[in-house]
């Protein structure tokens, strides 16, 4: 047995979940089908997961039939795992490569494990008997995440109108990603180290700094853990401040949204723009919407700011690239995988003792004024991320004014062609 599987089989006696799928993950590729269904079984009995349980058996009783193969797939993917569901959908597919759902399985297995090369050469291998809508659609779709802009307007091309309006918004949404690409083409290298113009092509947003740390060493300009800083805040907010200008933007107010972190970020935006601060209301026009980390906002609010009222432009300070909130931000100043609010409970060492401090539990007013007394110079990083001033910001924002703001806040749930290192 291999050593992942060894170290999945003792985290699941134990009962470690998490450590099992952590296992399971760095062996799935190379581990007998057999021995990974069994291993698999025993996690999905231990968390009461009969369907997968069910198919996890079946496939260890019979590794060999697509049948079964394709069974455990799908439940994979059904309960979020679709790295498991690779190899033997793989496998299957080898065995019966005509067998459309299959192939759409497997599609569906590497698109979630951001895998978009490989979903578009196992779709190209049968676009001659592919329906466009959606495997045409979903060649497109995932040739532009894996960067090969050429590929995916050449599928663009023959990608025919749908028939009803079920596809329409995807038609539109890769649409738009093209013209976004055309424009950042322009302005930069867009490249698997372009995170900037990338982030604009993904999600229509533009990102104010770049993480000066790891750059080289995988991350390309993303945090993975961040313990956030007033002076960060501030630094952030000033930055929105300068693509507001570059773009000719003039709001006439800040919304507040409920959540206490952004209600903090708010009142410090209001008081550096020199604006009114408001409860945010869905239907508000000209104004800024603020928000600290948007998956701390409400189910309601998310759901407004889908779709774009005229005027209104949202700002994230921190978004999770990771986990991305249910709507993507016009503008945000960072993505992490995970952050601590400066005002949050946050670890510090104390005489070579990790110690917690208790979070910051003063009123939203008086950390707002904090921020705004905080320096705003960016930290001077490992040497290694690429230079940002100011004037590499404003000149991209103001390149992309013309296709910014435009289409519904559709997030993206990948990184696309800009890879980083992220915990698992």
């Amino acid at each position: 047995m291999s050593e992942g599987l060894a170290g999945a089989w003792r985290a699941v006696s134990a009962g470690d979940v998490p450590a099992t799928v952590r296992h399971l993950r760095g062996a799935a590729a190379d581990a007998p089908v057999d021995e990974l269904a069994r291993v698999v079984e025993r996690l999905a009995t231990a968390v009461r997961l009969d369907d997968l349980a069910g198919a996890a058996r079946r496939l260890a009783d019979d590794p060999e039939t697509p049948q079964t193969q394709y069974d455990f797939g799908y439940a994979c993917i059904e309960h979020d795992l679709p790295f498991l569901a690779i190899p033997p959908l793989q496998r299957a597919l080898r065995a019966v490569p005509d067998e459309r759902a299959v192939r759409s399985e497997l599609a569906v297995a590497y698109e979630a494990e951001h895998r978009h090369g490989e979903v578009v050469a196992i779709l190209e291998e049968r676009d001659d008997t592919l329906e466009p809508w959606p495997y045409r659609y979903l060649l497109v779709f995932n040739a532009i995440m894996a960067g090969d802009l050429a590929r995916a307007r050449h599928y663009f091309d023959r990608l025919p109108e749908p028939e009803g309006g079920a596809w329409q918004p995807a038609l539109a949404r890769v649409r738009r990603m093209l013209d976004r690409a055309e424009l950042a083409g322009r302005l930069g290298p867009l490249d698997d180290r372009d995170l900037r113009g990338w982030h604009f092509v993904l999600t229509g947003g533009v990102l104010g700094t770049l993480s000066p740390y790891g750059f080289g060493a995988g991350m390309t300009g993303r945090w993975a853990y961040l313990q956030d800083t007033h002076a960060q805040c501030l630094l952030g907010l000033r930055r929105l401040r300068l693509v507001l200008a570059a773009t000719g933007r003039s709001p006439r107010s800040v919304s507040l949204l409920p959540d206490r972190s952004s209600r903090i970020l708010g009142l410090a935006a209001a008081e550096l723009l020199g604006l009114p601060a408001e409860p945010f209301a869905a239907d508000g026009p000209e104004t800024v919407v603020v928000a600290y980390d948007l998956r701390d906002a409400d189910e309601e609010s998310l759901a407004a700011l889908h779709e774009r009222v005229p005027g209104q432009l949202l700002y994230e300070h921190a978004t999770c690239w990771t986990s991305p909130p249910a709507v993507a931000a016009d503008v945000s100043t960072l993505l992490h995988q995970v952050v601590v609010a400066p005002w949050g409970e946050r670890m510090r060492r104390v005489d070579g003792d990790l110690v917690t401090e208790p979070a910051d539990g003063r009123p939203a007013e008086e950390i707002a004024a904090e921020i705004l007394r905080a320096g705003a110079e960016p930290e001077p990083g490992d040497g290694e991320t690429p230079a940002d001033p100011d004037e590499v910001l404003t000149g991209f924002a103001a390149g992309v004014a013309g296709r910014w703001l435009t289409g519904p806040r559709d997030r993206s749930r990948s990184p696309g062609p800009v890879r980083s290192s992220r915990f698992r």
